[in-house]
C-alpha cells in the first residue's frame, strides 16, 4: 500500500514544553498567507502551519479523494489528524474550519482546544433559508466559474487589489479552489464535538466594515452559520470588530489576543 506524500509543514517554533498548535488555512490560499500575521503566537507555543494538499507547497491530491477533486476535506483530516501527534490546540479557518471540526470528531483524544474561524459548515444550518439559498447559489456559481480559467477566477476574486506573491502559487490555488471537494456542502457530526471534553471557540467578524456586495447577505450567512455551530457545539462565540471573513488578517492584533488568551486558560 502506498503511503500519501507527506504535506508541507511550516514550522514557527517556540519554548520548549509549551502545546503546539495546528493552524489550517481555507481555500484560495496556503498556510503562511493565511496566518501571515499569527507568527508572534510562537512566542508561547510551537506553530505547525501545513499546506492543505493542491495548496501552497504540498503535493497535489492526486486520487483518493472523492472523484476528480483537487482538494478533499475529508483527506485533509486525516492529514490534520496525523500531526496533532499526542496533543494540539487546533484552529481552522474557513474550509480549514471544517477540515478541523472532522479531525477533532475522529480523534478528540489528540485535540487540547478548537478554535473555528469563520467556518463554512454550511449544513449545519441548512434548514435557514439564508444559508439554503447560499448552497443552492454556491453550486450555481462554481458550476460557472469551473467554464472559466484560474487566471479568470483570480481576477474575479482580487480584481484590482494586490495579489499576494508567489503568483505561481496564486495560480494553483485558484486551479485546486475551482476542483475541490465543496466544504459546504460536508455533512457534519457535531455531537462528537459538542460532547468531548476541550473547550471550544468560535470566531467571527461583525461585517460592519465590508465592501459593498458582501452586506447583508454574506454577513448574514456567516453570522448565521457561526452562530448555529457554537449553540451545536458547545463554544464560546465571539465577534471581531471590523472584521469579516478572516479576522485573522484583517484584525490580527485582536485575534492573536483572543487566541493567547484562549489558548493560556486552557
Amino acid at each position: 500500500m502506498n503511503e500519501r506524500p507527506v504535506l508541507n509543514v511550516t514550522v514557527w517554533k517556540g519554548p520548549g514544553g509549551s502545546i503546539p498548535a495546528v493552524l489550517v488555512h481555507g481555500t484560495f490560499s496556503w498556510a503562511t498567507l493565511a496566518f501571515e500575521h499569527q507568527r508572534p503566537l510562537a512566542r508561547g507555543r510551537t506553530l505547525l502551519l501545513p499546506d492543505r494538499r493542491g495548496f501552497g507547497a504540498s503535493p497535489d491530491l492526486n486520487g483518493g479523494g472523492e472523484r476528480d477533486v483537487t482538494s478533499d476535506y475529508a483527506i485533509d483530516a486525516v492529514d490534520i489528524s496525523e500531526l496533532l501527534g499526542d496533543g494540539a490546540h487546533l484552529v481552522g479557518h474557513s474550509y480549514g474550519g471544517t477540515v478541523a471540526m472532522l479531525a477533532a470528531a475522529a480523534h478528540p483524544d489528540r485535540v487540547v482546544s478548537l478554535t473555528l474561524v469563520e467556518p463554512c459548515a454550511h449544513t449545519t444550518a441548512a434548514d435557514e433559508p439564508v444559508v439554503a439559498r447560499a448552497i443552492e447559489d454556491g453550486r450555481r456559481f462554481m458550476a460557472g466559474a469551473r467554464l472559466g480559467t484560474p487566471g479568470e477566477y483570480i481576477d474575479l476574486a482580487y480584481g484590482g487589489r494586490p495579489r499576494p506573491e508567489p503568483a505561481a502559487w496564486l495560480l494553483r490555488a485558484a486551479h485546486t479552489a475551482l476542483h475541490e471537494r465543496p466544504c459546504w456542502l460536508a455533512e457534519l457530526a457535531t455531537e462528537p464535538v459538542r460532547d468531548a471534553p476541550y473547550p471550544k471557540l468560535v470566531i467571527t467578524g461583525d461585517w460592519a466594515t465590508a465592501p459593498d456586495g458582501y452586506l447583508p447577505g454574506m454577513a448574514t450567512l456567516m453570522q448565521t452559520i457561526c452562530t448555529r455551530v457554537a449553540d451545536r457545539i458547545g463554544a464560546r462565540l465571539v465577534r471581531v470588530p471590523g472584521a469579516a471573513h478572516e479576522p485573522q488578517r484583517e484584525r490580527p492584533a485582536a485575534f492573536n489576543d483572543l487566541l493567547t488568551e484562549f489558548w493560556s486558560a486552557t
